[in-house]
């Protein structure tokens, strides 16, 4: 067969009968057709998963519920209770236990943890280095490497340090260079009524991943920052150091020199809570600046005429659905008089719409924000998806649960998956399990009672709710 044939041949075999349904296309990517491209191929797949998250027949369920008395941590499909003596697959309709370790002791409570995902393309020194891990930080200051399926110990490393107690675990470099940050130092009250000073807010321990290895310290010192500072985060080779009244410095890592025009970011904004800063997960270099009504997306540019220096630009931003109203309040006064009373209300007053979280879901590129209103005793939430280019609004997603704004929440969106935990008076805590699902016909014709109908299970000594 001659050459244009054969290709004419190929043209007509893509244009077969059914070469262009979805389901079979799909069906066919995931039994390994198509494998000199599986890199388009599972491209193309989230980009259909995309679609079909964003249009408006596509519902996310509460499918099921737990609690518990310690905190609930989620990771890439599993969800860790018992501080991480437990694992549950979050993936399948009804949850399914990957382990169950014995309670640990309170010296070996676990503070923090990340996940680490294997490398593409790189030789590793373990066999169980290609595997999914958890590094995990304990209260005795001990970073140790778990496995995500079992819990085995598979690196420990101690960090020997009487003056600081480390707490928080964040990416420099996502799945590359960890950062262990430190509680805020304070000094006991009888060494502040001596008069003693301390100067050092914060410690920063920086770490190469896979083997675990120490790369170096730096301390936060109020000599060299400054008084008010609140915060300190560092995200791909930018040290982040947050001030009171919403100021923000950016500062190069390597050399712990400023640069950058534009480099301090005021949110001018009038609220309890601190705005936040930090690099967009992307990886592009913007910068995501969170406020209790805006979200800004910034990017670095150069200054034009100076190739040298960097600049801070708008990219687009996210306002929050609210009214600018003023408020009045009348008061009368012991003469009779009546007095109106002129007010605006914190930017982050409860009652008005306010951002609670913000983030990024990598593989459908969308941007997630968490918007709650406080309406009487009850908080109501939504979940929004935004495009990550443009900031245009998608997609809406109403949380059915009340959000209560005295407690703290966290909310994830794992491509069909989305998940609400929040903390409950007396320590309790609560996991919300909502999956994609299509909305159909029958659905709506449900009553009330049959869509809110709970059923019950026992599974490892734990109770989950159904609905």
């Amino acid at each position: 067969m001659c050459p244009l044939a054969a290709a004419g041949g190929r043209r007509a075999a893509s244009r077969a009968p059914g070469a262009h349904n979805v389901c079979r296309l799909l069906t066919r990517r995931a039994h390994g057709f198509y494998a000199r491209d599986a890199g388009v191929a599972h491209r193309k797949n989230l980009g259909l998963l995309r679609k079909i998250i964003c249009q408006e027949s596509t519902k996310f369920k509460n499918v099921w519920t737990t609690h518990s008395a310690s905190p609930i941590a989620y990771e890439r499909g599993r969800i860790y209770l018992d501080n991480y003596q437990c694992c549950i697959s979050s993936i399948a309709q009804e949850p399914r236990i990957l382990y169950q370790k014995p309670k640990c002791s309170k010296s070996e409570k676990i503070e923090d943890a990340l996940l680490l995902e294997c490398p593409l393309g790189e030789m590793l020194p373990s066999p169980s280095d290609y595997k999914s891990s958890l590094i995990v930080l304990t209260v005795q200051n001990w970073l140790l490497r778990l496995s995500a399926d079992s819990g085995e110990i598979l690196e420990k490393i101690y960090l020997a340090s009487s003056c600081c107690k480390f707490r928080y675990l964040s990416w420099d470099t996502p799945q590359e260079v960890m950062v262990v940050k430190s509680a805020q130092n304070k000094l006991p009250a009888a060494a502040r009524q001596a008069g003693i000073q301390q100067s050092v807010l914060f410690y920063l321990a920086v770490f190469q991943v896979l083997p675990l290895s120490f790369i170096g310290m730096l301390e936060i010192n109020k000599k060299i920052f400054g008084n008010s500072v609140t915060d300190v985060a560092v995200s791909n080779g930018i040290l982040i150091v947050m001030y009171s009244m919403g100021l923000v410095r950016l500062y190069n890592f390597q050399a712990i020199s400023e640069q950058a025009k534009n480099g301090i970011q005021d949110m001018k904004c009038c609220s309890l809570e601190p705005d936040w800063i930090y690099f967009h997960p992307d990886m592009s270099g913007r910068i995501i600046h969170v406020g209790p009504n805006l979200i800004k997306v910034l990017k670095l540019k150069e200054v034009k005429n100076n190739t040298d220096q960097m600049e801070i630009a708008e990219d687009f931003t996210i306002v929050a659905n609210r009214e600018n109203s003023v408020n009045n309040t009348v008061t009368v006064t012991a003469s009779g008089r009546v007095v109106k009373k002129r007010f605006n209300l914190l930017d982050d007053d409860p009652e008005q719409e306010t951002f609670k979280i913000v983030d990024y879901e990598d593989e459908l590129d969308l941007l997630s924000t968490v918007a709650v209103t406080q309406i009487g005793v009850d908080g109501i939430a939504h979940l929004d998806f935004h495009c990550n280019e443009h900031g245009i609004l998608l997609k809406s997603i109403p949380l059915l649960e009340s959000w209560d704004v005295t407690y703290s929440h966290e909310v994830y969106f794992d491509k069909d998956l989305v998940l609400h935990i929040e903390q409950k008076p007396n320590r309790r805590f609560s996991c919300y399990v909502y999956q994609m699902v299509c909305d159909t016909a029958k659905d709506d014709e449900c009553s009330s009672h049959e869509k809110t109908e709970k059923l019950f299970c026992k599974k490892g000594g734990r109770i989950f709710e159904y609905i």
